[in-house]
């Protein structure tokens, strides 16, 4: 009697110690019984695509990408959805059977669902929404909202000329204004997403002026180290609905997990405590 091969997958990054997502893995793999492994992998530049063209013959069935690659492979992979196409980035690949390696952006989705639990009574049609921050994560939020039907996406960036790329690339629905005018625009959304780093342990707080906040208003922060950053803790304070960072890291991680285990993961109160332990 032979044994089938265990299923291997992981994360490429660099750095990537910090990375929540091997506990996250482990946690599912535990729960559903699945005797595979989820390993961490710290990937110079110049060897990536050398690395990711070795692991399927090694047994992994495919990788989570985190910065500074998630633009790279797609160069590597054999085919793009159209997600990732628009997003310019991948965080998720998928090795087929056929050799093939098939790229995907879920983050657009992570973001959507938790969203979409933390605050069931928010409405995309209600009014604007907006973005603090202009890099990678911006543009899955962007690409999610957009698609959701929200009416005016708000874009402000401490380095405007990335902010208009990004309104190049989504076109009329995202109106960009500058930095300093961020707390004035606060006034006028219904949703808040921080996708910059401010507010995240050793990194600046957040300076926006928030008294502008509307009660009914949604605000969202990606950055879940702490888990109530100094911007959720005003929002609360203003008697906002607020969603922290840390559902969006692990709704994300649920389509990867499906297509490399065969099993669909939940996302509940015992898969974020192992993320957060």
């Amino acid at each position: 009697m032979t044994l089938e091969k265990i299923p291997l997958a992981g994360v490429i990054g660099s750095p990537i110690a910090h990375s929540r997502s091997p506990r996250l893995h482990r946690h599912w793999l535990n729960t559903y019984g699945i005797p595979g492994y989820y390993i961490p992998m710290d990937v110079a530049g110049e060897n990536l695509e050398q690395v990711i063209r070795t692991l399927p013959k090694m047994g992994f069935v495919g990788i989570n990408v985190t910065i500074p690659h998630k633009e790279k492979v797609l160069a590597i992979a054999d085919q793009i959805t159209d997600r990732a196409t628009l997003m310019g980035a991948a965080n998720t690949l998928i090795f087929r059977n056929d050799g093939k390696i098939h790229a995907d952006n879920t983050d657009g989705y992570g973001f959507m669902e938790n969203l979409r639990l933390g605050a069931p009574n928010w409405d995309p049609k209600s009014g604007p929404a907006v973005i603090l921050g202009a890099g990678g994560a911006a543009r899955a939020v962007i690409a999610a909202l957009s698609d959701a039907g929200v009416p005016e996406i708000i874009l402000t960036n401490r380095t405007r000329v990335r902010a208009d790329k990004l309104k190049e690339d989504f076109g009329q629905r995202v109106r960009v204004v500058d930095w300093v005018q961020a707390g004035n625009v606060i006034e006028e959304a219904r949703l808040v997403v921080n996708t910059t780093s401010l507010g995240m342990v050793g990194k600046p707080e957040m300076r926006v002026p928030l008294d502008g906040l509307r009660s009914d208003a949604v605000v969202t922060d990606l950055v879940y180290t702490p888990l109530k950053t100094r911007l959720l803790q005003v929002a609360e304070e203003a008697g906002c609905t607020t969603v922290d960072g840390l559902g969006m890291l692990l709704h994300q991680a649920v389509p990867g997990f499906e297509r490399w285990f065969g099993v669909r993961p939940e996302v509940d109160k015992a898969t974020r405590a192992a993320a957060l332990r």
